[in-house]
């Protein structure tokens, strides 16, 4: 506002200024190089502020219709779908935005362990702990028969693991063994969410780690996200403009992301071969009455022409099968891939 009123402002006062030496001191024609030098001036700022800080109205306003039409896409995807989606979808620095239930708290599942990563990224950027650094996990950390344990199927005695090791086992491979033990070195499921807050990620919380969330099926419901907030997430870390992770870390954790090995039929299930996604999964079970709690997805897409946008998809209280809510994150994210490239 002030990039309006200012200039204004000073228009106004060299009016008066004017009217000043005219009326008053009747001696305008000895100040009459200051005037030129004001008229100049006024000119110059006119034209920079009509080419530069002035929108163009029918690009604003095209660009509000494409907004709106993606919407209406992505609304008709999920017209007939029995299932409850919250979607939030951001282009580069926070750019042609839109969101559905982009408030709702949403059950995160394996998706919070992103946010166990960035923490655990945090503590080392503070010196408390390293990469290289050895974490010894005995066989009895690792579950017993579960369905999925890529890490016990990798370590099925356990071992000394290094701390990227188990990043990249919780990030890359949604490890609960691994994502339980960084919870541990960060302090509690509390800290991590903290550890957000404190930096104005607000609409979170974490209350479980992944062998108590696991444990009871209400439990995952303690365990929440907003749409909006996975975003902003991704955003900041991504854009790190606070430098919440050193360069070093920073790198790391992207890649880690890019890495991603679960949920290929999520959000780059119908992309083009090739596309680059950071991404993180989550998945609850499904009740015997047929109701899946959580089929979410979130992450970084890179487009070809070298810009990206950042999408979270989180599918709830859904009827439908496994393969029609994974099929709801890949067209939602489809509709946007198109949206941001043409």
């Amino acid at each position: 506002m002030l990039r309006i009123y200012l200039p204004i402002a000073f228009a106004a006062l060299f009016i008066l200024w004017i009217l000043f030496r005219l009326i008053v001191k009747r001696d305008l024609k000895k100040h009459l190089n200051t005037v030129y030098l004001g008229l100049f001036f006024g000119v110059v700022w006119a034209v920079i502020y009509f080419f530069v800080f002035t929108p163009a109205p029918v690009e604003a306003a095209e660009k509000v219709d494409r907004t709106k039409e993606l919407k209406k896409q992505i609304e008709l995807i999920l017209a007939d779908k029995k299932a409850v989606v919250g979607i939030s979808i951001s282009g580069e620095n926070g750019n042609d935005t839109l969101s559905i239930n982009g408030n709702m708290h949403c059950p995160t599942q394996s998706a919070y362990k992103m946010h166990i990563g960035l923490a655990m990224l945090d503590k080392i950027d503070r010196g408390e702990f390293s990469l290289n650094q050895k974490i010894k996990i005995s066989k009895e950390d690792l579950p017993v028969d579960a369905y999925w344990n890529p890490l016990g199927k990798d370590f099925p005695d356990g071992g000394d693991l290094t701390v990227a090791q188990l990043i990249q086992y919780c990030i890359s491979h949604s490890d609960n063994t691994a994502c339980d033990t960084l919870i541990g070195m960060v302090g509690s499921p509390k800290d991590v969410e903290s550890y957000f807050k404190k930096n104005n990620i607000q609409d979170l919380q974490f209350a479980y780690n992944e062998r108590t969330m696991q444990s009871k099926w209400e439990n995952m419901f303690q365990n929440w996200i907003t749409p909006n907030a996975a975003v902003q997430t991704l955003r900041w870390f991504y854009e790190n403009k606070n430098v919440l992770l050193a360069p070093s870390s920073y790198n790391f954790f992207w890649q880690t992301m890019k890495e991603t090995s679960t949920g290929v039929k999520r959000l780059k299930g119908l992309l083009p071969e090739g596309t680059v996604v950071a991404h993180k999964t989550g998945t609850s079970g499904t009740t015997d009455a047929g109701l899946t709690s959580a089929t979410n997805d979130w992450g970084v897409v890179f487009l070809p022409n070298g810009h990206y946008f950042i999408i979270s998809v989180l599918v709830t209280n859904s009827y439908e099968s496994d393969e029609t809510n994974e099929r709801i994150i890949a067209e939602v994210c489809k509709a946007a891939y198109d949206f941001f490239l043409g």
